[in-house]
């Protein structure tokens, strides 16, 4: 057995068993011919097997790193002393908006507890810092019309009972109140709309977007209430999606201009994105620019795109588990501040490939590294967006369950 291409010879028969030596259990070999050399075969190709697995390791290394370094000429620009000092305010042009559930976050809510919904928008600075803001204190609401007669007594037996109804229909929530909120205000219904005076409605906001649909259910099908008997309501905004229902609020349109000022956001110790940028603030702290004057500008956003060919079987579509990945091919064509000739042209091939004018070939001995290149090239890249052909329906999607297997 002689691995890894080692020229190690294998030694001559010898009759003679060397001092103190036996077979791996310890014990005295009844033949001394074949046990000594089974026993120098086995020690010798333990040992050749660790140098080739070290060598293995050093050499991917020392791939990855020299995928590092010419990736560090791609890096986005250093945060300058003021980012670093948090006391410059932050403006970025946001590109997406959504929400994650997390722990309340301590210094800036010390007074709530348990998890709530928590919004995330990621953008680029003007200069060309991507940014990762999570917002904290926006909670769900919808409303139902107030009751005749309902009274802020009324309200507070209310609160009661549909909190108690909550409390068993979401037994696994780590929440301390189900239902944060219920308050009168004058609103107006758009249904069979007609010129009117408003109306009293109720305001119940709950703690978590997903609690929302149970909530509108119980008052679909009736909540008995103290003095008032059994009471059915029809739900307003109560099918409004928690992100845009946050983007009405703060008046917050598509890829407009979002400021934070100094002193309004904190930083974790602990990031949870590769972004440059990563900062928690309050929603009522957020600024939103409408898109006029020096806010109708384009921040330089990073637009990559990329396409991959497998190694398809003849007469069938690709599948991860039999046809692999032999090459991924990225271009970031240009970005909105207007540069004339692509930032990024390369291709990550399997094996060799012939050179291609005005491209970096990089060649990979297995498909595993392939695509361990190119996770390590978009996140160094950061791109903002990624486009391409197929991207949704079969490119990405095929990576990401080839890196699964």
């Amino acid at each position: 057995m002689n691995r890894g291409g080692n020229s190690k010879k294998r030694p001559p028969p010898s009759t003679t068993l060397p001092p103190g030596k036996h077979r791996a259990t310890g014990t005295p070999s009844p033949s001394p011919v074949v046990g000594t050399l089974e026993d120098e075969f086995v020690d010798e190709d333990v040992f050749v097997d660790e140098i080739d697995e070290e060598s293995l390791i050093l050499r991917d290394m020392e791939e990855r790193e020299a995928l590092s370094a010419r990736s560090s000429t791609w890096a986005r620009p250093p945060l300058s002393p003021a980012y670093l000092a948090n006391s410059q305010s932050i403006i970025f042009q946001q590109l997406e908006i959504d929400y994650v559930i997390k722990e309340i976050h301590k210094e800036l809510l010390p007074g709530s507890s348990g998890q709530a919904a928590v919004i995330r928008i990621f953008g680029v600075t003007r200069e060309g810092h991507s940014v990762c803001c999570f917002v904290h204190g926006f909670e769900p609401y919808f409303y139902i019309a107030c009751p005749p007669g309902m009274g802020p007594d009324d309200i507070s037996r209310f609160h009661q009972s549909l909190e108690g109804r909550m409390r068993e229909s979401n037994k696994n929530a780590n929440v301390p109140k189900f239902v944060r909120h219920i308050e009168m205000v004058q609103k107006k219904s758009i249904m069979y709309y007609q010129q009117q005076k408003s109306q009293t409605f109720l305001k119940i906001t709950v703690a978590l977007p997903t609690m929302v649909a149970s909530c509108r259910g119980i008052l679909d099908r009736g909540i008995q209430i103290d003095g008032l008997g059994m009471k059915s309501f029809q739900t307003y905004e109560s099918n409004i999606v928690f992100a845009l229902r946050f983007m009405v609020d703060r008046d917050i349109v598509g890829g407009n201009w979002i400021e934070v000022p100094a002193g309004k956001y904190k930083k974790d110790a602990r990031t949870l994105s590769y972004c440059q940028l990563e900062f928690h603030c309050l929603y009522s702290d957020l600024i939103s620019h409408a898109p006029e004057g020096e806010y109708s500008k384009m921040a330089p956003f990073r637009v990559l795109s990329f396409d991959i060919e497998c190694a398809g079987r003849k007469g069938h579509f690709p599948e991860a588990k039999h046809d692999p990945v032999i090459q991924v091919s990225y271009s970031q064509p240009c970005n909105s501040s207007g540069e004339d000739q692509p930032f990024i042209r390369n291709v990550m091939t399997l094996n060799s490939c012939a050179p291609i004018v005005g491209v970096d070939v990089m060649s990979f001995e297995t498909e595993r590294k392939v695509l361990l290149a190119w996770k390590d090239f978009v996140r160094d890249v950061d791109p903002d967006i990624i486009i391409g052909y197929n991207i949704c329906k079969f490119d990405l999607p095929y990576l990401i369950e080839v890196l699964e297997h």
